[in-house]
């Protein structure tokens, strides 16, 4: 090699390293600008869905190179970096959620029908701007249990505090409330084996029954009945209950939770028994009656999963018949050795086998979508991982499509529509389990694992979920949505 083609090559790896720290400083820029505006106008920046809370600047990268992969348009990280900062200029801004992925593709298709970017987000956001909504009186909520998914809201609930928050996290209900249980309890919220360490403080405050989380106090009830507690008594009021621990499925044990001073909604964490309907936010949320209606379902994971997805292909393709095969982690309620257990196989160690069970999940389907009555079956196999599952469709469709035509509609409903936070697109060929964790859709749809029949008639869907995380993000936004502490949303 020449000394000539040496230094070339020497100069285009000085120039591509210092074009990626231009970036990584842009994304700084703009990691900046999303603290201050969550803490300080109570607007929260979204990239296309994706939370910009507490990422790192080369995270920032990457969901740029993910937007320029699905949309097929590069997203500069300069151009979103400066609309963020120039949001933080707007006066009487109203707390919202903004995808400033979205507006930095409008800017770079539009920017010269405005004089500059401050004209431009004032068109785009006018009615976000100087309303009386510029002020949400946020809603106590109380957790009754504290498991998985009740640990998980409490991160949650915690991470999305700031200046002029929706939900405030005021009390966690358990069997006991002693100074060991509390330690035990800071313990598992600190630190989880799927989930990785919460980077927040906690602080346990025996003496008032209470954890500390990153300045909240957050009371430690005991209680052995949901109708027991005095909750106005520990400064709680016209809260909503969050009840996760599966123990109350029916209207008449759910309405216990009413009895309690304090209390003016109850939301079940799992399918409900009975009159009540499953709730999937982003498909059925707006049909339910809030005002009137006091006990909400938030159904199951796995019906979050599936719905939305479905709902898509019923709506453009018709569902004439199906199969939902689920493929889910294991859950706190098998063994991890044999033993005796209730339901059948479930007594069999989870930790090393596959375990075929059953799942409600197409009968809670047809309550979401009273289309599908009588017309898909499911099952389930637990499989020896904590958490990431799979649910696998097979579906005979109504009109014939094609592979190509089933990935364009759902990568459309992914990106533009009222399923936009439940259905993430993606292009990923190498895709595993492990790689889902943390997504927050419940639905993520895996379109190189499409399958369409030669006669365009029969399809089969590959759709990944964190059981876990992704379900927690969908009951946080059917609370918020139950509480009516809604903000203004550019999707």
């Amino acid at each position: 090699m020449t000394m000539n083609t040496l230094q070339i090559k020497k100069d285009a790896y000085d120039k591509e390293l210092e074009l990626w720290v231009n970036k990584e400083k842009a994304s700084a820029e703009l990691i900046n600008a999303v603290s201050k505006l969550i803490y300080e106008k109570s607007v929260e920046l979204v990239f296309f869905r994706n939370t910009l809370i507490d990422v790192s600047s080369s995270e920032i990268q990457r969901l740029h190179k993910y937007a320029e992969d699905i949309i097929g348009k590069q997203i500069d990280v300069y151009v979103t970096s400066k609309l963020a900062i120039e949001l933080l200029l707007i006066d009487h801004l109203a707390p919202s959620k903004i995808d400033i992925g979205k507006l930095s593709d409008e800017w770079t298709n539009e920017n010269a029908k405005y004089s500059n970017m401050a004209a431009f987000l004032t068109d785009k956001l006018k009615n976000f701007i100087g309303h009386d909504i510029s002020v949400i009186e946020p809603c106590d909520v109380v957790l009754y249990g504290f498991g998985r998914i009740g640990r998980l809201l409490a991160r949650e609930l915690i991470k999305l505090s700031g200046n002029g928050q929706q939900l405030k996290l005021k009390a966690i209900v358990t069997r006991s409330s002693s100074e060991a249980d509390i330690l035990k309890r800071a313990a598992l919220l600190k630190m989880d084996s799927v989930h990785g360490e919460f980077k927040g403080s906690i602080i346990e405050d025996f003496a008032n029954k209470a954890l500390i989380i990153n300045g909240q106090i957050v009371k430690m009830i005991e209680a052995s009945s949901p109708d027991t507690i005095d909750y106005e008594a520990h400064g709680i009021s016209n809260a909503v209950l969050i009840d996760n621990t599966g123990a109350y499925r029916d209207r008449e044990s759910l309405a216990l939770h009413l009895k309690s001073k304090g209390i003016k909604k109850v939301m079940l964490t799992a399918p409900g028994k009975g009159d009540l309907p499953n709730i999937v936010y982003g498909v059925n949320h707006e049909h339910q009656d809030i005002t009137n209606e006091n006990i909400f379902t938030a159904a199951s994971c796995t019906t979050n999963a599936i719905v939305p997805v479905l709902k898509v292909i019923e709506d453009n393709l018709g569902i004439e018949r199906g199969h939902i095969e689920t493929v889910h982690a294991y859950t706190n309620d098998q063994n991890l050795l044999d033993n005796m257990h209730k339901k059948f196989r479930r007594g069999r160690s989870a930790a090393v086998n596959m375990v075929i069970t059953e799942t409600g999940s197409a009968t809670a389907i047809a309550k979401v979508i009273p289309g599908l009555v009588g017309k898909l079956t499911a099952n389930a196999v637990r499989i020896p991982i904590p958490n990431g599952s799979l649910a696998i469709m097979s579906l005979n469709v109504k009109k014939s499509t094609s592979i190509e035509e089933v990935c364009s509609i759902i990568k459309k409903a992914a990106l533009e529509g009222p399923l936009v936070s439940q259905i993430k697109y993606s292009i990923d060929k190498e895709l595993v389990s492990s790689d889902i964790i943390g997504s927050s859709t419940p639905s993520v749809f895996d379109s190189p694992a499409t399958i369409v029949s030669p006669d365009g008639k029969s399809i089969v869907l590959y759709v990944w979920y964190d059981n876990e995380f992704g379900y927690t993000k969908q009951v946080i936004r059917l609370a918020k949505h139950i509480s009516n502490v809604r903000r203004y949303v550019y999707f």
